[in-house]
């Protein structure tokens, strides 16, 4: 014995809110990015602050994407020492806060062979915004860190993403 449950007018207007956000997102050309999405570059050879978290995952995900990255390779990719501006929102009185986060570099991206630079000293940044209690310093600490990480990822793929804009010098 199966019963059937009537379509209601909250259900009808869910499926028919997610079918047009679809139609719509489809229609203006939105594609999720995924690995296919990365441009594909010329072997690199890292140079600069190599040892913050930011040069490991832009060292990480060019490897991931299939980008070789040594020593000796055609184009130097020079990066400056990252710096991370915490601004805190809202009022002094309360004891959680907005904070936002703001990750800069520098990078320049120079050919080997002539010493052309196709990017010279460009800043980079990105932000995010998170929620911390400032009462509670432990989880307070670890949730700026993770933060923190978090910028470093998305800095390296705004890198990569404009290193793959870049034309070759003549």
């Amino acid at each position: 014995m199966s019963i059937s449950r009537p379509v209601t007018r909250r259900r009808l207007l869910a499926i028919g809110t997610s079918l047009a956000s679809a139609a719509l997102l489809a229609g203006c050309g939105f594609k999720l990015r995924g690995a296919d999405s990365l441009p594909a570059l010329p072997p690199l050879s890292l140079e600069g602050d190599t040892t913050s978290a930011l040069a490991r995952s832009l060292e990480a995900q060019l490897s991931r994407q299939g980008t070789q990255v040594a020593g000796d390779a055609p184009w130097r990719v020079t990066l400056s020492t990252p710096t991370v501006e915490n601004r805190a929102i809202g009022s002094e009185g309360r004891a959680s806060r907005e904070h936002e986060l703001t990750m800069r570099v520098t990078v320049s991206v120079q050919q080997r062979a002539n010493d052309a630079y196709a990017l010279n000293n460009e800043a980079i940044a990105t932000s995010t915004r998170i929620r911390v209690n400032d009462d509670d310093l432990l989880n307070r600490q670890s949730l700026l860190e993770e933060a923190t990480q978090t910028l470093a990822r998305r800095l390296a793929e705004r890198i990569i993403e404009r290193l793959g804009r870049l034309e070759a010098p003549a």
